[in-house]
């Protein structure tokens, strides 16, 4: 069996809001194990006086203790995972620098989150599973071109995408709405060989990722069924033509968001989900509908208008939608509405999701919603950087797959 992922816990909270045990699960069912840092007395306090953050929470202290002990090699482990209650602003603050910290000194993969009291380990497995991914599978993330005849399938919450891909070229895509996970999925794979004028015989390995990865993975016999964190990050490198040097790669989906801090094509930080679905590619699709228009032209409608004519100041997707109705009824254009729903979404991302890594250019949106041209200059604005989408964005998780599965082809040769 393999050696569990040893994952460093720097956490204050974790105990009294009573969630350890969910983190502990979702650990545990990835094949980690968390420890807690070894450290002295004396360690304690040298270490928290030379990190220059005067806290007041001892078990703040005690994780920039731990933090140090990591970065100075004198605790080893695979992975980091930092959390504290959503709740404390102090501990926000403390949340990020040590997830700064770690990755400006070392190579450990490191993700940080913000728990509430209702917090599961279905919530924390993507994560958990990220991080033993990265820590277990460093060389195959590593890979930078395509190899022999491969398949990747992103079942995602919205739509479903394959990909076809031979010797470095993208030869075949299918893409459709995810109903039945598994019809969804039958249909694309059809639809990409159609494309590339092949037989699913002639695949020679095959990738899934997304929601519905692991049904999906099974029902295709896949070589490689990997979590959309670590897929999605490579894919968007690969295709962006920057696998070597720092890149930050967001992908607002249709339930959740990604934001990845990416070093040559290998994930360094990273954070996914938002407190509601106002900050995702579901509140943008009922701001179209509303409109009357199809998503397709959400984004050249929302160029034409000012978003500042429309106020949004809410994370809540009814309430948000409800802000639009007031809007457009009290006589704001569609041009206006369109652009507000775009500058609130890339808002909420820039605020729940891209405090938690560091922005490194060049930043690449992918996903469905990268191709909406309103959102991309809304980020752009944001960020005060020009954003590259590109070309086949929307097939991020496919992509990925089919790159990462040509790496096995070899150990079934041998």
């Amino acid at each position: 069996m393999t050696r569990p992922v040893r994952i460093a816990q720097l956490t204050c909270g974790a105990e009294y809001s009573g969630i350890q045990n969910e983190i502990t699960r979702a650990a545990g069912s990835v094949n980690a194990e968390l420890f807690y840092p070894d450290i002295s007395l004396k360690d304690l306090r040298l270490d928290f006086d030379a990190f220059g953050l005067n806290v007041r929470s001892p078990d703040l202290k005690l994780a920039i203790a731990r933090a140090k002990a990591l970065v100075s090699g004198k605790v080893d482990a695979d992975a980091v995972f930092i959390g504290t209650c959503f709740r404390c602003a102090e501990a926000a603050i403390v949340r990020t620098e040590l997830r700064r910290y770690i990755h400006m000194n070392s190579t450990l993969p490191v993700v940080s989150y913000s728990f509430t009291e209702r917090t599961t380990a279905g919530t924390l497995l993507t994560r958990m599973e990220a991080l033993t991914t990265i820590a277990r599978r460093r060389a195959l993330l590593a890979r930078e071109e395509q190899t022999g005849i491969t398949m990747g399938v992103d079942s995602g919450s919205s739509t479903t995408k394959c990909i076809v891909m031979k010797d470095n070229e993208i030869i075949g895509t299918g893409w459709e709405p995810t109903t039945e996970v598994l019809r969804s999925a039958d249909l694309v794979v059809s639809e990409a060989l159609n494309e590339a004028g092949l037989k699913i015989e002639e695949i020679e390995a095959i990738g899934t990722t997304g929601y519905g990865r692991f049904l999906v993975g099974k029902h295709l016999k896949a070589d490689l069924i990997q979590e959309e964190l670590t897929v999605n990050s490579k894919g968007a490198v690969y295709l962006a033509e920057t696998q070597q040097g720092p890149s930050t790669v967001i992908d607002i989906g249709g339930m959740d968001n990604k934001a990845i801090s990416v070093m040559d094509g290998i994930p360094g930080t990273f954070t996914m989900g938002g407190i509601c679905a106002g900050a995702s590619g579901r509140f943008l699709e009922m701001t179209a509908k509303r409109l009357g228009i199809d998503i397709t032209e959400l984004g050249p409608l929302a160029m034409k208008g000012m978003s500042n004519s429309v106020p949004m100041n809410s994370y809540c997707i009814v309430f948000g939608t409800q802000s639009l109705v007031n809007a457009l009824a009290a006589g704001s254009t569609p041009e206006d509405v369109a652009a507000a729903a775009c500058h609130s979404v890339a808002e909420q991302v820039f605020e729940q999701q891209l405090q938690e890594v560091d922005i490194r250019e060049p930043v690449i949106m992918v996903g469905g919603t990268s191709l909406i041209q309103g959102l991309v200059r809304a980020m752009g604005d944001l960020l005060q950087t020009e954003i590259h989408v590109p070309h086949h964005s929307q097939y991020i998780g496919a992509t990925g797959s089919a790159l990462l599965a040509s790496g096995f082809i070899d150990m079934k040769k041998e």
